[in-house]
């Protein structure tokens, strides 16, 4: 037993506790939002990649809530230890796989590196026992580095612009002062070590490996996560080193929706999400001013979504069982529908270029911004008694 009075040990995008019971509850209120009556569940059976927190964790809890879907997750998380908290994906794991079984859903979680091929062969022998073939597939990995299974190579990411310097406002996330950076172009090397982590290859590897096993069922959906966002991050995002990532990401998509439809009459498709918050999007310089911005103005506009808010939707619209995805010309679903608002839009980039350090609160909801961080780690939880001592370890993964 490790009982103990857990704090938030934060420094900019970085925090390196995580609070067992404040997890548990975050994940208790996106289960009451996605919750419907087990008398109108389909069922049917869901694979998460990256399912831990964020959209991961989210469409998790959407397709075994809202729809009745048996599931298994796989991540990679930190166990604690008698000098730090597991991870607050840990604490996220265990109490999904409590609570959906709990309601009498099948739920287990593999822990360990997605990009590997150990994980990819016990993933699909842990389906193969326990599940059967495969309705809806959901791609969410993010992670800073991949090993190439196949060749040992190991490729890490940056957060860069391509072909020539930008200037572009951020703010400090420890200080709250606004001011510009010059972010530097990436090499050529760069950005292919950057689509190597983050572009289409794993995921065609794993959709290509579920088909020879014959775990994906007549009509399977499979989904990934992107972003496109306002031109005042592209520099970063849809023009930097990640767009060209998310750009490999649609073009394998779309290969593997032609292959899907081909050999199971299936689907695969990219959905443009919403912006939120996460430990990586609060890393990319511009982004936390331009969420800080949006999220005041949806929430006036009453169109503010989280997570499970737009995995609902997700499911209950585009890749919920018996469900056809509505899609763009580009064949993309577009969560990000409400966020992209003509007039949603103009008005944050007004607001955007009045923005500085002495006005960043009046003029966004930059206090939101932070709460919302803490609460990714289990801080800042409405019903949660933090002067408490809690468990920090917590069993979370079962036995292979």
């Amino acid at each position: 037993m490790s009982l103990q009075v857990v704090e938030p040990r934060i420094r900019g995008f970085i925090c390196t506790t995580a609070h067992p019971a404040g997890c548990a509850r975050h994940v208790d209120r996106q289960v009451a939002v996605a919750r419907r009556d087990p008398g109108g569940w389909a069922g049917g059976n869901l694979l998460v990649l990256g399912s831990s927190t964020g959209y991961g964790l989210a469409s998790r809890i959407a397709g075994a809530f809202g729809h009745g879907m048996h599931s298994v997750g796989v991540c990679f998380e930190r166990p604690a230890t008698d000098r730090r908290t597991a991870s607050a994906g840990w604490y996220n794991t265990a109490a999904f796989d409590a609570a959906a079984r709990g309601a009498g859903l099948y739920a287990t979680s593999i822990n360990g590196d997605a990009f590997s091929a150990e994980v990819l062969e016990a993933t699909l022998d842990r389906v193969r026992r326990d599940l059967g073939p495969l309705d809806v597939v959901v791609y969410s990995l993010a992670a800073p580095r991949r090993t190439d299974p196949e060749t040992g190579q190991v490729y890490n990411s940056v957060l860069k612009t391509v072909g020539q310097p930008s200037v572009i406002k951020t703010v400090d996330l420890h200080t709250g002062v606004v001011a510009d950076v010059t972010l530097d172009p990436a090499t050529p090397e760069e950005i292919h070590d950057t689509v190597a982590v983050m572009g289409g290859a794993d995921l065609r590897r794993w959709v290509e490996a579920l088909l020879k096993a014959g775990l994906l069922a007549r009509g399977a959906r499979v989904v990934s996560y992107s972003y496109i966002g306002p031109e005042a991050t592209w520099p970063i995002y849809r023009h930097g080193t990640i767009g060209h990532a998310k750009a490999d990401l649609e073009v394998t998509s779309a290969s593997l929706h032609e292959l899907l439809a081909r050999t199971v009459g299936g689907r695969c498709h990219v959905s443009i999400n919403k912006s939120i918050v996460t430990q990586a999007s609060a890393a990319i310089p511009a982004v936390p001013i331009y969420m800080s911005v949006l999220f005041k103005l949806m929430k006036a506009a009453g169109t503010h979504e989280g997570p499970i808010e737009q995995m609902v939707r997700l499911f209950d619209h585009h890749i919920g069982p018996g469900r056809t995805p509505v899609v763009d010309a580009e064949g993309r679903i577009r969560l990000d529908d409400l966020e992209m608002r003509p007039e949603i839009q103009a008005e944050a980039m007004r607001i955007w270029s009045l923005i500085g350090t002495d006005n960043l609160r009046a003029l966004s909801d930059y206090d939101g911004f932070q709460r919302y961080f803490r609460q990714l780690f289990g801080f800042d939880i409405p019903g949660v008694d933090y002067s408490l001592p809690v468990e920090t370890e917590v069993p979370a993964f079962d036995a292979a």
